[in-house]
């Protein structure tokens, strides 16, 4: 291809992903078609000839778009994921375009470079010891499970195993410690690990699903040999945080190796009015937290933080002959992976583009959203928030007068109805034994006429199930 038929094809990708774009306050908060519909729009042979990249890139788009959930729209509070803003998205296209394999220093040096800059600048917003390592992960899960890997070996090394080279035949138990209601997340990395999901000891936790300190210090108090302790800023549900003073006070008394999954909550740290949540958080050995998150960078972007970076590059070191090593900082040594993409761009352009002052008030903006979804969803008689509304999330019980069983029936029959008319995008989750509404205030979209247009679509939704079951 030459360059003025790539560029054709360049500009055609760019106007098709601002018409895109430019229709999502508009657009359902829902995909249009099903996951049946779209299995058999692209069900074809293998194709035997090649086609011209303009025809694929409309074919593509025209397959797509129809089953593409509107994430990037205002109204999308379903998970807490980002919206992807165009600095990030424009980095991003970069990246492609540059293609670089981002594992080693001495073959991309730029890429090596920004990664570290852009570490220092999150540990900066994040307030965490300015000496932590930071790899470049792609969500959550792997974040949590490279800070899980240092520390499995760190803790071993401290009794006389070397678990990189010897691996867990033989070696001393690891013990786990952490909330009842610890995220999803973290029970993966635990079982890619060979730690076991089933091994960990939980400790009881809150109304708000956060670890009561003095629990969790009689648990820790039990354990002898290696502890590996784990706490959560920003419950799945509630967006509490547990409290880290006393929890790592108790874990560094048992010479516990404590980590921090902060996969959206971390950010309240760069929040003057919210950074109180996290307060005594930095007293940990590690965190986990993403990007494409809070501050709204494309998916697959994530760091994993260690305090002890020694640890972080023991775990993760993939050494070859045919790769130099030097004193440079080689991306691939904090990370599982050698093959990767340069994540480190769209990071250091959202930070670039939002600036310490624009994060803080969109997280401080966010969570005074949530609050007044909150205030707007309680003002119906048989609505209740279920949680202290102090970060983003809002735990919404509908039904609150009525028999469990049938207001749990209710409400996943407002869920459907809601996501159906598309209006909002909310989703639904299991939380003290009752069925919720959960929703996820992080776009950096959405209004306040977003969030009142939103209640709105959910108390109308509410009231027509109950109308159509009590006929």
């Amino acid at each position: 291809m030459n360059a003025e038929d790539l560029r054709a094809v360049l500009h055609d990708i760019a106007d098709r992903a601002v018409a895109f774009r430019e229709t999502r306050a508009d657009a359902a908060h829902r995909p249009l078609c099903s996951y049946a519909e779209a299995q058999a729009a692209f069900n074809a042979a293998v194709p035997e000839h090649g086609i011209a990249l303009q025809e694929l890139i409309r074919e593509l788009a025209t397959l797509t778009e129809p089953g593409l959930a509107n994430m990037v729209g205002p109204r999308f509070f379903g998970w807490v994921i980002g919206a992807t803003e165009p600095a990030g998205m424009a980095a991003d296209w970069l990246t492609s375009a540059w293609a670089q394999n981002a594992g080693n220093a001495h073959a991309t040096p730029t890429v090596s470079a920004c990664e570290e800059m852009t570490g220092r600048w999150l540990l900066d917003l994040l307030d965490l010891p300015r000496q932590s390592s930071v790899g470049f992960v792609t969500g959550a899960t792997i974040a949590n499970f490279t800070c899980l890997a240092a520390a499995r070996g760190e803790v071993l090394r401290r009794v006389g195993w070397d678990a990189e080279a010897d691996g867990l035949f033989g070696a001393p138990p690891v013990h786990v410690v952490l909330g009842e209601e610890a995220h999803s997340t973290v029970f993966s990395g635990l079982r890619y690990l060979g730690l076991g999901a089933k091994r960990v000891v939980t400790v009881p936790v809150n109304e708000q699903g956060l670890m009561q300190p003095g629990e969790f210090a009689k648990a820790i108090a039990k354990l002898d040999g290696p502890v590996i302790a784990i706490a959560q800023a920003g419950h799945i549900n509630s967006g509490g945080f547990d409290p880290f003073t006393e929890i790592a006070e108790a874990a560094h008394a048992k010479g516990a190796w404590l980590h921090v999954d902060g996969a959206f909550g971390l950010w309240a740290r760069t929040c003057p009015d919210r950074a109180h949540l996290g307060r005594g958080l930095e007293l940990a050995d590690s965190w986990g937290v993403d990007g494409h998150k809070w501050l709204q960078t494309p998916h697959d972007s994530a760091y994993a933080i260690v305090r002890d970076a020694e640890a972080h590059r023991r775990a993760m070191l993939i050494a070859a002959s045919y790769l130099p090593e030097g004193k440079e900082r080689h991306p691939a040594d904090y990370v599982p992976e050698l093959s990767r993409r340069a994540r480190g761009f769209a990071t250091w352009a959202m930070i670039k583009s939002l600036g310490r002052e624009g994060i803080a008030a969109m997280v401080s903006r966010h969570c005074a959203q949530a609050r007044r979804m909150g205030e707007r969803l309680s003002a119906e008689s048989d609505i209740e928030v279920m949680n202290d509304v102090v970060l983003n999330q809002v735990a919404v019980r509908l039904g609150a007068d009525m028999d469990g069983v049938k207001a749990d029936a209710l409400t996943d029959r407002a869920i459907a109805r809601i996501q159906r008319d598309g209006v909002c995008f909310v989703g639904g989750a299991n939380w003290r034994g009752r069925q919720i509404v959960r929703i996820s205030v992080i776009s950096a979209n959405t209004t306040d006429a977003d969030i009142d247009r939103s209640a709105d679509a959910i108390i109308s939704a509410w009231r027509a199930e109950k109308h159509a079951n009590a006929n």
